[in-house]
């Protein structure tokens, strides 16, 4: 069990979404998936016709997107919805990929920025400040 323990402790220090949380049982958390090319995009939205996809797109370096993004962690640290895909696109890393985004759902680029795509299309959305985990955990609870 100690050695089990050590690996938990490992993973969450270097990466957090993949953490496992121990809290008298151990669950895995939901992730965010990075998406890194246009293929990614173009699966998750199709896929979307089967389980919603929740579209994050941070910038790091913006400190309103990081703030943002904290709110999405501890939504998902939470009791995020389990039949939802999450992912991210960062932004200044992936720009091809955003502006991609932005067109294939017609909805404006913002960053940070949370869309929410059901049967490929985009059927909420939120930007800046207004990405909260209560928002989310609303929103999502619903889908």
């Amino acid at each position: 069990m100690e050695s089990l323990y050590i690996q938990v402790i490992i993973i969450f220090l270097y990466d957090p979404l993949a953490a496992e949380l121990m809290k008298g049982d151990v669950y895995v958390m939901k992730t965010l998936t990075r998406m890194t090319s246009i293929e990614q995009l173009n699966d998750g939205i199709a896929l979307s016709s089967e389980v919603p996809l929740l579209l994050f797109k941070h910038s790091t370096r913006c400190p309103i997107s990081a703030h943002a993004y904290d709110e999405v962690l501890t939504y998902l640290q939470g009791h995020p919805a389990d039949k939802v895909n999450y992912s991210i696109i960062y932004v200044v890393e992936e720009r091809s990929i955003s502006m991609e985004a932005a067109e294939r759902l017609g909805v404006r680029h913002e960053s940070p920025q949370a869309i929410l795509v059901k049967n490929g299309s985009p059927v909420w959305h939120t930007s800046h400040s207004h990405i909260t985990s209560s928002g989310l955990s609303a929103v999502l609870s619903e889908s």
